[in-house]
């Protein structure tokens, strides 16, 4: 078993986001609105696992089976939704920067999670201190295991949800997914 890195923030981690946008971006942007940097990686001064989180923007269902067949055409596999309904995961392209690339529907719940705590701690600096000192917390205190981990992140992640407008049903939505992931 891989052991849990977090690493100190890192400004190529920007580089690498545009060189994987750049090499994707001719191939789907018939179909997609946007390629999202999401994750502790997209948010400067936080600590994070190196892997960049990616996520492919699309505005609909029909989009995403497009969207999976061009993926598929440049080499990459699709993955499903790893547990995680209205996000479809997709293998890494070869030679990048380690990265989870993702596709989500506009609007989705998924979607709107990552972007709401990657807005949230890019505006409270106060935040990105707390959350990088939890996350080199909870991989000192459990290094080979990655549920505890997150487990350990959650309610500092539903309290970012809640502050940025998420209501109590749809965080006891997000609850209940997680614990099936």
């Amino acid at each position: 078993m891989t052991s849990i890195e977090i690493s100190e923030y890192d400004p190529s981690w920007a580089d690498h986001f545009r060189a994987l946008h750049d090499k994707l971006w001719p191939s789907i942007s018939d179909i997609a609105l946007a390629i999202e940097h999401v994750g502790s990686t997209s948010v400067v001064g936080l600590a994070a696992k190196p892997v960049l989180d990616i996520t492919i923007v699309v505005s609909s269902r029909s989009n995403m089976k497009l969207l999976t067949q061009k993926l598929e055409a440049l080499g990459l596999e699709h993955r499903g939704d790893l547990g995680i309904p209205g996000r479809e995961a997709f293998t890494r392209f070869p030679g990048f920067f380690p990265h989870n690339l993702y596709a989500s529907i506009e609007g989705g719940q998924g979607l709107r999670n990552h972007i709401a705590v990657r807005d949230y701690l890019r505006s409270n600096p106060a935040s990105i201190l707390e959350y990088s000192r939890l996350k080199k917390s909870l991989a000192s205190k459990f290094p080979n295991d990655i549920d505890a981990y997150v487990e350990g992140k959650s309610l500092f992640l539903l309290d970012i949800l809640k502050k940025s407008g998420f209501t109590d049903s749809e965080l006891s939505e997000i609850e209940q997914s997680n614990k099936k992931a």
